[in-house]
């Protein structure tokens, strides 16, 4: 029993050991990406003639950024697809971009790494079998980008690499530079941090209005909450992961000189409840099946939430936007096709 006892001790140990060293190492993939080692490439998913070419520009631009579960730039949950078909249907006056992978300063998904692809494929490929233990390396990875993001040292230089994305993604979707078209920023779960973090880069950048809206976002006290037009946090009562927020001290109302306390006392951030929904899956916000006591479905209800923040914000005259250095897109293998559940 002692020799048991002491083999599972041993392994956790390691575990936790190569959990620290992953984390360590974990900035050096954005260290090499800003000293130039990795090019100023951007990588999209879809190769270039198979971009989508929009007539005519849209009001506003919806970007949709996944929770840590993404490997790809690609949606491949059936709940995320379906909530982006309800998004679209709801806002025609809005584009509508879900193919960014926000876990990448250079967009390139994690099945496409250039030493870990195959890796990484394996991991994905188990998950979509029903072997959870795979999806927790993806989740891991990802999770040491939002702590990346969110840390004072590197997040700089991280949040503007995800920002110069966002930007080469609308240009590729139509969006022209003097059109002033308001942008919304989508953070689900963990994608919240990267939502926030870019968002202060992007709305210098594009001088239009930029709103970061939070689905049972996870995210810190970032300088960019300063700088955007508004943060809408929307949070169901029973999401176990929103007390999450305590790891972040910037958010404790004990300090008062924090980004986060002082844009709440600026007005610049509003918390709705989106009444008894869970973070994910069954019963989550993106739920079709669950119903509030007026009968919507959970993933309805979102949807409306997102659009009534869409609608209450006007196209506004356009000022003389800066001028930006455009990056060439090249193409990427093409993922893997997963269903969720």
């Amino acid at each position: 029993m002692a020799d048991t006892l002491g083999i599972v001790l041993t392994v956790f140990l390691l575990f936790v050991a190569g959990i620290f060293i992953w984390l360590a190492f974990s900035p050096f993939e954005m260290l090499g990406w800003w000293a130039g080692w990795f090019g100023d490439t951007i990588y999209w998913e879809s190769p270039p003639e198979e971009e989508i070419a929009y007539a005519g520009e849209k009001e506003c631009y919806i970007l949709f950024f996944s929770g840590v579960g993404r490997a790809t730039g690609e949606t491949l949950s059936f709940r995320e697809r379906d909530f982006l078909r309800r998004l679209a249907e709801a806002n025609p006056q809005a584009h509508v971009i879900d193919d960014i992978f926000p876990y990448a300063v250079n967009n390139q998904s994690l099945t496409s790494h250039p030493l870990l692809a195959g890796l990484w494929r394996v991991a994905l490929r188990s998950k979509a079998g029903g072997v959870p233990l795979a999806g927790y390396f993806i989740n891991i990875r990802n999770i040491m980008q939002i702590l990346i993001s969110a840390d004072r040292r590197y997040g700089p230089l991280f949040n503007q690499g995800v920002a110069e994305v966002i930007v080469n993604g609308l240009m590729r979707h139509g969006y022209t530079l003097e059109s002033n078209a308001p942008v919304f920023l989508i953070g689900y779960s963990g994608a919240g941090q990267m939502a926030v973090g870019s968002s202060g880069y992007l709305k210098r950048w594009l001088q239009s209005p930029v709103y970061v809206i939070s689905l049972g976002g996870v995210f810190g006290s970032d300088p960019a909450l300063l700088q955007i037009d508004q943060l809408y946090h929307l949070v169901g009562s029973r999401d176990a992961v929103e007390p999450w927020w305590i790891l972040a001290p910037g958010r404790w109302s004990f300090f008062a000189t924090s980004e986060w306390n002082r844009a709440k006392r600026q007005g610049r951030i509003t918390i709705v409840n989106l009444g008894p929904m869970r973070h994910t899956g069954g019963g989550g916000y993106l739920d079709a099946k669950k119903k509030l006591a007026d009968g919507r479905a959970f993933v309805e209800a979102t949807v409306d939430a997102v659009s009534n923040i869409v609608d209450t914000h006007p196209l506004l005259p356009a000022p003389n936007p800066p001028a930006l250095v455009h990056v060439e897109a090249t193409s990427a293998p093409a993922p893997l096709q997963v269903e969720e559940g």
